[in-house]
């Protein structure tokens, strides 16, 4: 048998370095320390990237909600496509019973014509041959029922395939619409941590930052250089100021920054696509060194964010859950890129 060694004593160094890890353990937080509060400077930057990351999925939500708009209306239309071929079907049915009864009563007609009168369509199509054995006419009505059992089979999965559409689009819209008040009621609980005093703190470094930017929403004229269809674009816009923020709106109380520019253009005769990506993705673009009164100014993105530009290097826009409509300057934001209707 071989001999067992033993273990060997910790030496110093190990003694000192498992002192020195209890010693750590002792100075972690117990369960009874509390974390510490977020400052109200950490509160304001948290709500602000929050109201910043709703915006995304409030554009997508508005897209989604027009797409659901569009496959309404398709499947309201292959609803009322089915019923009418259905009737058409009813009809020549009725039509075809008398007839066929006083044929085979004379015995001018095969019993089995009876299969053509039935609501499988594949039952008459196999058995195409019996209308040899019937006259004209006969023969006549009963392709004609033919052709009218396919169509209505045609028109049924149409209908089924646009229901099916419709209500993968409500999922959707229901998905982004959550998404959105996640981030909503998270950056309201912040806030409501906060005390009086932290709110008019808060405040008041809020008024200093839009003071920097230049923002405004006391209700004015424009008075700028814009003519034409631009001209009452912006009109209608100024005419908005102080309006509140609201995601998925399109006025006429309230607006997202989308739907602001939609109606506003809208105003001037111009239908806009939705959303701030459809609309970059449908305008001539321009460069910043072109910018025309009436521009549209995408920020950040192409579907984050826009307002208007007005000249002088200001834009108006709808600006975030919590904030009024507001003349801005464009440079306030990370510019990313402008089109012309």
């Amino acid at each position: 048998m071989g001999t067992h060694r033993r273990p060997k004593p910790p030496s110093r160094a190990r003694i000192a370095t498992l002192g020195m890890a209890a010693g750590a353990v002792s100075l972690l937080p117990t369960q009874s320390q509390a974390a510490p509060k977020p400052s109200v400077d950490d509160v304001r930057k948290q709500v602000e990237r929050l109201y910043e990351e709703a915006e995304a999925p409030t554009e997508e939500y508005n897209g989604v909600l027009e797409k659901q708009k569009k496959l309404q209306a398709e499947a309201d239309s292959a609803q009322d496509r089915l019923a009418r071929k259905q009737q058409e079907i009813n009809e020549l049915r009725e039509t075809m019973g008398p007839l066929a009864a006083a044929q085979y009563r004379t015995g001018g007609i095969d019993p089995t014509v009876q299969l053509f009168l039935s609501s499988d369509p594949d039952d008459y199509l196999e058995k195409a041959e019996v209308l040899s054995r019937t006259g004209d006419r006969q023969a006549d009505s009963l392709r004609a029922l033919g052709n009218k059992q396919r169509e209505l089979l045609q028109e049924r999965a149409d209908a089924t395939e646009r229901l099916k559409s419709l209500q993968e689009a409500r999922a959707k819209a229901k998905e982004k619409k959550d998404e959105v008040r996640a981030k909503l009621t998270k950056a309201r609980k912040l806030l409501n941590s906060l005390t009086a005093a932290q709110r008019a703190e808060m405040a008041t470094a809020q008024q200093r930052e839009d003071t920097a930017a230049g923002s405004s929403d006391a209700p004015t004229t424009y008075n700028g250089p814009a003519g034409g269809r631009a001209r009452t674009a912006i009109d209608f816009a100024y005419a908005q100021l102080g309006k509140p923020y609201e995601w998925g709106s399109t006025g006429p109380d309230s607006f997202d920054c989308s739907g602001l520019v939609g109606a506003a253009w809208r105003s001037a005769g111009v239908s806009l696509p939705r959303t701030v990506k459809q609309m970059y993705d449908a305008g001539r673009k321009v460069s910043k060194a072109d910018l025309q009164p009436g521009d549209i100014i995408y920020w950040y993105n192409d579907s984050q964010h826009n307002g208007m530009y007005i000249g002088n290097g200001k834009a108006i826009h709808a600006p975030r859950t919590g904030k009024n409509i507001e003349i801005t300057q464009v440079s306030y934001m990370p510019f990313h890129a402008a089109s012309r209707p």
